[in-house]
């Protein structure tokens, strides 16, 4: 697949290294320009314009922080088809982002970030510190292979980011809709907690829907 990769800190840089190296052709884009990302010009990485980083892909994957989602041109997603999945990595955290009231209240994360962009998204690589990412990943039936959650509304757009997942050497968990991805928010079991495939299921059955809002007292 061709991948399109908005933001290039660490989640992304190592999105785009771990995918390339399954023979994904991957665009990588931030805000500062093409010349200041250091994994460009590896193969099957390029990095590109913003507006680029949506042109002729087949997922595109938002990776940068979670308060500047607003900030992305209201249009740079318009021309993507929607079959095209957009996945959404972020996480809130008011301490690092502002508060927004909206999530304060109860709005489930993605539903936010599907109104700031105007389309739907796939929410999945949120559950896992950057750390455990990077230095993580096993092969398929390895037992102690950390697992992932997957949610979103459409079979397309679920199913492709279960396979990036699976690319990246972690378990692919469906978890679901958007709306029930409270479930996998911070402050909850399957949040950064390293489970097997095994272990998550019952991780998101237990999730409590208040400690999904406890965020503002959440130090990262």
């Amino acid at each position: 697949m061709r991948i399109g990769i908005i933001g290039a800190g660490l989640m992304g840089k190592t999105l785009a290294q771990k995918l390339s190296k399954k023979g994904h052709q991957i665009v990588i884009a931030n805000s500062r320009g093409p010349h200041t990302i250091d994994v460009a010009d590896r193969t099957g990485i390029k990095a590109v314009k913003l507006q680029d980083a949506v042109v002729n892909v087949d997922a595109v994957i938002l990776c940068i922080p979670f308060g500047k989602i607003p900030e992305l041109p209201k249009d740079l997603f318009s021309q993507l088809e929607t079959v095209i999945p957009v996945i959404d990595i972020t996480n809130y955290f008011p301490s690092r982002h502002g508060v927004i009231e909206e999530l304060e209240n109860g709005k489930v994360h993605s539903v936010w970030v599907e109104e700031q962009i105007g389309r739907p998204v796939v929410k999945t690589f949120s559950t896992i510190i950057a750390h455990s990412f990077v230095t993580g990943g096993l092969p398929k039936g390895t037992p102690e292979r950390i697992a992932l959650t997957v949610s979103g509304d459409g079979k397309n757009g679920v199913e492709t980011a279960m396979q990036l997942v699976e690319d990246t050497g972690f378990d692919a968990f469906d978890a679901g809709s958007i709306v029930e991805s409270w479930r996998q928010q911070p402050g909850n079991p399957a949040y950064c907690t390293d489970l097997t495939l095994e272990e998550l299921k019952p991780a998101l059955a237990k999730a409590d829907a208040e400690k999904a809002l406890v965020t503002k007292k959440l130090v990262i």
